[in-house]
């Protein structure tokens, strides 16, 4: 669990309730939760959460460390009618080994977690999760 606030005796107090009914410990400054890298500025108050490497270790794992980035994720090219028409054998046979649903996951948590700006890709490729096609 992670506690911020600007008001130290609101934190204080809570820590104190907490600890009387849970066993826990004090980190005090944290770099790092649930793999999420948080920098803090102090100036400005304000907290960032990152997920640098969360995001690498996705890109690795469906092999796509060598995708080229865009600031628009979404693709305008696709037109979500023409993709509903019948798969072809081989496109069936194609998207059987694409861990499609494992990809949108993990598109999910990190939209979730600190890319809201992920929020309108995650829906469309959703749309698509019980029939997805090579374009998605």
């Amino acid at each position: 669990m992670l506690i911020a606030s600007q008001n130290l005796l609101a934190i204080k107090k809570l820590k104190s309730i907490l600890s009387s009914e849970i066993e826990m410990k004090d980190k005090r400054v944290v770099e790092k939760i649930l793999g999420m890298e948080i920098k803090r500025d102090r100036v400005q108050k304000k907290l960032f959460l990152f997920q640098k490497e969360y995001i690498k270790k996705v890109l690795n794992c469906f092999e796509m460390e060598s995708a080229k980035s865009i600031y628009t994720p979404l693709t305008t090219s696709i037109c979500p009618s023409e993709l509903n028409t019948t798969q072809s054998e081989s496109e069936k046979e194609y998207m059987s080994r694409v861990p499609y649903a494992s990809v949108v996951e993990s598109l999910m948590y990190t939209m979730v977690c600190t890319r809201l700006d992920l929020a309108q890709e995650v829906s469309v490729v959703n749309r698509y999760m019980s029939n997805p096609r090579k374009e998605h």
